[in-house]
């Protein structure tokens, strides 16, 4: 990984430094590129939840050999992680890898790994044909996240999304006010429950809200007939000052836990961050910016080196905690 980073650090000079703590602290406000919107405290809040989480450390019990893989919508995952949708290698991360290479890299080292990665959206269209060829190449392995356009666009994306072979699509509803999109003059709406139920209720697959970030927002997302949410405040990049996800997490499970499934996204940079997020009540979790480092750094190999080093790291702390599988997983690890 020292190698991987290495290169990453060369090829996204100038739009990401690929800092040892990636912690939004030297990118804020450089949007496009890596960092968080504004001043950068929502990027910030993200890790800021997850370090102020502390574990129980337990030794005496018999989880010597933990199991981490999980069923999610239908599909076996080694581990409870998911690739967050991240694209725009020209504008967000230097481009001196194409957008192509990019993404096949990494959804094919997810899939190599046995888990799943997610393609983005945005302008221009390349970024998102890129992502579909990605998931068409892997016999529809991969989830295709559709930003908030306008109806016309918005349709016939979905519809070309599911042409991929996927049965499982995902709107970053959190994108309705990201501001790359705006000036591109392309904007992107929020969605009325009743929309978005149409949405929904007229696509073919299972359909994942990302951007959820209160309780009675789960509960919308519950009724207007999701699949799956994402609790996600995007990496920080739409709204400055917005809480970070571990901290909202808790009270999002109290309202929906059980009902659907919940994953968590936002400052996870190890497994010990998969294992909080998951005690404080996630399915499973999806990693951004570290998918993105690895796979400019190193494409499939990158990404491969990257999702080993978090197996590790997530079956030590399994381990130390006393989780013999994510079923075990209770907010009973945490202090």
């Amino acid at each position: 990984m020292q190698e991987v980073r290495a290169r990453a650090r060369e090829r996204m000079q100038g739009f990401c430094r690929v800092c040892p703590v990636c912690n939004g602290r030297a990118c804020a406000g450089e949007v496009p590129g890596m960092g968080g919107l504004g001043t950068g405290a929502a990027f910030r809040a993200n890790l800021e939840a997850l370090a102020a989480q502390r574990f129980n450390m337990r030794v005496l019990h018999a989880a010597e050999d933990p199991n981490p893989a999980i069923t999610l919508l239908g599909k076996p995952l080694a581990l409870p992680v998911l690739a967050a949708p991240i694209g725009g290698v020209a504008f967000n991360m230097g481009g001196k890898i194409t957008e192509e290479d990019y993404i096949s890299g990494k959804l094919a080292g997810c899939q190599a790994m046995g888990i799943i990665g997610c393609t983005g959206d945005g302008v221009p269209p390349f970024i998102h044909e890129a992502g579909f060829g990605a998931i068409r190449s892997l016999g529809g392995h991969g989830i295709p996240f559709i930003k908030p356009w306008e109806d016309s666009e918005l349709q016939i994306k979905l519809d070309k999304a599911l042409e991929t072979g996927t049965d499982i699509v995902g709107m970053d509803i959190d994108a309705a006010g990201l501001v790359t999109l705006k000036l591109m003059g392309r904007p992107v709406n929020p969605k009325s429950p009743a929309r978005m139920k149409a949405i929904i209720a007229r696509t073919p697959a299972r359909f994942v809200l990302k951007g959820i970030m209160t309780a009675d927002q789960a509960r919308i997302a519950l009724d207007v007939g999701a699949a799956a949410i994402v609790v996600s405040n995007h990496g920080g990049r739409v709204l400055d000052h917005t809480p970070g996800a571990a901290e909202v997490l808790p009270e999002i499970a109290a309202a929906v836990k059980g009902q659907l499934p919940i994953l968590a996204d936002g400052g996870v940079r190890t497994g010990a961050d998969v294992l909080k997020l998951i005690a404080l009540g996630a399915d499973a979790v999806m990693i951004g910016r570290p998918f993105s480092i690895a796979a400019m750094g190193g494409l499939k190999e990158g990404v491969i080196r990257y999702i080993e080093q978090l197996r590790r790291e997530l079956i030590s702390a399994m381990v130390l905690t006393g989780c013999a599988d994510m079923a075990s997983v209770s907010r009973d690890i945490l202090r």
